[in-house]
Order: C-alpha cells, then structure tokens, then sequence
C-alpha cells in the first residue's frame, strides 16, 4: 500500500500521521489519508478540489506538476510526501 507523509508544516495545524492507504491514483490516496483528518483536506485541496498552490506534492521524491498530480498512479511501495511550498518574489 502506498504511504502518504504530510510535512510538519502543516500537520502543526492538524494532526495526521504517516500512513499507508489503500489506492491506485494520488488523489484517492490524498482522500483515504484525509480520513483520519479531515480538516486537513482544506489546508491541500482548493475548492474545486485542486492541489493548492502553495502546496507541492513528491512522488518517491520527484515533485509532480500541481495540475497532473491527482490522477498520477500509485503502486504499494510508492511514498507520497505533502509539504507547504515557498512562495514570494
């Protein structure tokens, strides 16, 4: 089963631990992860249920474009990591 890690930065604001999920896409991960945390679904996802934008999300340590992301396959030994990304000018 994949394992999904949220980075400190946002589980400071909701708790979720390091889990392994049952799923076949990113995004079906994502959604069996926010199951143990709800609220953190907000602090990922916009409205229309896109990666935010300043959010970033690593596949096995490669960070995947914001707009593919959701629908990238997953496989059993597959480590997806959510951090909040640097933003400014």
């Amino acid at each position: 089963m994949p394992t999904v890690e949220f980075a400190p930065a946002l589980t400071r604001h909701v708790d979720c631990p390091r889990q392994q999920v049952q799923a076949q896409t990113l995004g079906a991960a994502l959604e069996a992860a926010f199951r143990a945390a709800p609220a953190l679904k907000a602090y990922v996802l916009d409205e229309q249920g896109a990666v935010r934008k300043h959010v970033a999300v690593f596949l096995n340590g490669d960070m995947l474009p914001r707009e593919t992301a959701l629908a990238q396959a997953v496989a059993a030994q597959d480590r997806v990591m959510v951090i909040q990304a640097l933003t400014g000018g």
